[in-house]
């Protein structure tokens, strides 16, 4: 079964103190639900039209499980504290096998 990332890219902060509501909250929600971080803020090359900013990417061991982690409600509590605080580009793509 192949795995599944969570790639958040940020193309803006506007609330920093959302940002941490939401630190505060996801990091757990996502370990809860199987996750594993596996590159936050670190050195970013971007090319085209990439912004540098701050890029997250967590492994599942599913599709199915990175999307139930997405929808769990520990994890829309954290959307909650973030709201409006950030712009991002958000996927869940699946891996190869």
């Amino acid at each position: 079964m192949p795995k599944a990332y969570w790639v958040s890219v940020y193309l803006t902060i506007s609330n920093p103190e959302k940002l941490a509501a939401y630190d505060k909250l996801a990091r757990p929600a996502v370990k809860l639900a199987g996750g594993r971080l596996l590159a936050r803020d670190g050195r970013v090359a971007a090319y085209e039209e990439g912004i540098v900013e701050r890029t997250i990417l967590i492994e599942f061991d599913s599709y199915e499980q990175a999307l139930a982690a997405r929808e769990s409600e520990a994890y829309q509590e954290a959307l909650t504290a973030l709201s409006d605080g950030v712009e991002r580009d958000f996927r869940i793509v699946e891996g190869l096998d």
